[in-house]
C-alpha cells in the first residue's frame, strides 16, 4: 500500500489558502481537544476523594486507592494498548478505545459500591491512553518542517486538560454531585468518538508482525535508540517535579496561611493552564533545531521555579508565578522530547511514544509519592528542595549529552 493511499486527509471546503503545514487548522484543534479531554479522565477523581469517602463510608487511605488504580490502569494501557497504534488501523482503534472509556465512565457514575468504582476507574484509565495514540497520529500527518509546531499545538490541549480537569471536577461536583462528573465525561467521550470517527483520515498499520512481537519490539527500541531513554529520563525528572508540586500545593492552600476551600484549590489550578501557551513556541524551537539548548534552559528554569515557590510559601502571587513557570518548563521539555523520538523511526511512533510516556509517567508517580513524604516530613520547604533537585539532576545528565543529539537529520 502506498503512503498516499494509507493516509488520506479529508478535504474540506475552505476560504483562502491552505495552511502552510498542509494540515487543516480545524483538525489540529480537534486533536488538541481530544487529547485534553481524554487525559482529563485521570484527574477528575482527585478533588472528589473527601466526598467519595463519606458516600461509601471508607477511610481516607482507601479512597486514595482510587487515584492509584486509575494511574495503574493508565500505565497498563501505555504498555499494552498504545503499541497497537502501529499494529492496527488507528482510526478504528481510537473509536474502539473511546467506546470502552464511555461505558467505563457510565459504570463509574452509576457505581453502587466502591469496588465497582475502582474497577470502572481502572478500565477508563487504561483506555484513556487514546491521548497518546492521537499525538503520534498528529506527528504522522505533519510534514517534517512543521512537525514540531503541530505536535506542540496538540500537546497544548493535553496539558490544558491535565490542569483544568481538577477545576472542572471541583465545580461540577459542588453544583451537581460527583456522579455527574463521571456521567458528563461519558457523554463527552461518546461525542468525541463520533467526531474523531468522522474527521480522522484512515491511517494504515505500519507493521504486520504479531502482537507479542510488537510488545517485544517496544523494549528493543529502548535498547536500539539511546536517545529514547535519555528523553524519557529527562521528562521523568520534570514530571516528577510537576507531580510533587501539584500533589502538595493543595495542603499549602488549604492550610493556615491561605484557608482555601477545595473549590478554591481547583480554581487555583487554572493559573497553571497558562503554561500551555508555550507549546507552539516549543514546537517552533524543535523545528529550528534548538532542541538541546532549550532542553537545558527548561531544566534550569524548572529548578528556579521551585526556588521561587519555596520563597513564596506565604505569598499566593509567588506560588502562582512558580506554577506558571514550572508548567511552561515541563511543557517545553515534553514537546522537545516527543519531537526527538518521533524522528527515530517513523514506522514505530506509537511504540516509541509508549516507551517514552511510560518512562516519565513512572517518574511522575514517584514524584507524587516523594512529594507527599517530603511535605509531611518538612513542609513546603522540603517539597521545594525536592522539586528543585529533580530537574538539577536531569540538568547534570544533560551536560553529558552529545551536542549533535536531538538535531534533525539532514534532508536527502
Amino acid at each position: 500500500m502506498s503512503k498516499s493511499s494509507a493516509l488520506r486527509i479529508p478535504r474540506r471546503k475552505t476560504v483562502g489558502a491552505e495552511p502552510a503545514h498542509g494540515v487543516p487548522g480545524w483538525l489540529i484543534a480537534l486533536l488538541a481537544v481530544a487529547t485534553g479531554t481524554t487525559v482529563a479522565n485521570l484527574y477528575y477523581a482527585q478533588p472528589l476523594l473527601s466526598s467519595l469517602r463519606d458516600v461509601f463510608h471508607i477511610s481516607t487511605a482507601t479512597a486514595g486507592a482510587l487515584i492509584t488504580l486509575t494511574q495503574v490502569g493508565y500505565v497498563i494501557g501505555m504498555l499494552f494498548l498504545v503499541p497497537l497504534g502501529d499494529r492496527l488501523e488507528k482510526r478504528g482503534l481510537i473509536t474502539a478505545l473511546l467506546t470502552i472509556t464511555t461505558l467505563a465512565l457510565v459504570a463509574a457514575g452509576l457505581a453502587t459500591g466502591f469496588p465497582m468504582l475502582l474497577a470502572a476507574s481502572m478500565i477508563s484509565g487504561a483506555t484513556s491512553v487514546v491521548a497518546q495514540i492521537l499525538v503520534p497520529f498528529a506527528a504522522s500527518l505533519a510534514p517534517d518542517h512543521a512537525r514540531g509546531r503541530i505536535v506542540g499545538r496538540v500537546m497544548s490541549g493535553l496539558l490544558t486538560g491535565v490542569l483544568l480537569s481538577r477545576t472542572l471536577s471541583s465545580l461540577v461536583s459542588d453544583i451537581a454531585g460527583w456522579r455527574v462528573v463521571y456521567l458528563g465525561s461519558a457523554v463527552l467521550m461518546a461525542v468525541l468518538a463520533m467526531a474523531l470517527r468522522a474527521a480522522l483520515p484512515q491511517h494504515a498499520r505500519t507493521t504486520s508482525v504479531p502482537y507479542h512481537h510488537v510488545l517485544r519490539s517496544t523494549v528493543t527500541l529502548v535498547r536500539t535508540h539511546p536517545e529514547l531513554l535519555r528523553r524519557g529520563l529527562y521528562q521523568a525528572a520534570m514530571f516528577g517535579a510537576f507531580s510533587a508540586f501539584w500533589t502538595t500545593v493543595s495542603y499549602v492552600l488549604t492550610g493556615p496561611h491561605f484557608h482555601y476551600s477545595p473549590v478554591g484549590v481547583g480554581v487555583f489550578a487554572l493559573v497553571g493552564a497558562a503554561g500551555a501557551a508555550i507549546a507552539p513556541l516549543a514546537g517552533h524551537w524543535a523545528d529550528r533545531r534548538l532542541t538541546r539548548p532549550m532542553t537545558g534552559a527548561a531544566l534550569a528554569v524548572a529548578a528556579l521555579a521551585f526556588a521561587v515557590a519555596g520563597l513564596g510559601q506565604r505569598s499566593i502571587v509567588l506560588i502562582a508565578l512558580a506554577a506558571i513557570v514550572l508548567d511552561m518548563a515541563v511543557q517545553t521539555t515534553l514537546i522537545l522530547g516527543q519531537h526527538t523520538i518521533y524522528q527515530l523511526d517513523p514506522n514505530a511512533r506509537a511504540r516509541l511514544n509508549s516507551a517514552f510516556i511510560a518512562t516519565f509517567f513512572l517518574g511522575g508517580a514517584l514524584g507524587s509519592e516523594l512529594g507527599s513524604i517530603a511535605y509531611h516530613a518538612g513542609g513546603w520547604g522540603a517539597v521545594s528542595v525536592l522539586g528543585a533537585a529533580l530537574p538539577v539532576l536531569a540538568l547534570l545528565y544533560w551536560v553529558t549529552e552529545h551536542r549533535g543529539t536531538g538535531r534533525r537529520p539532514p534532508r536527502r
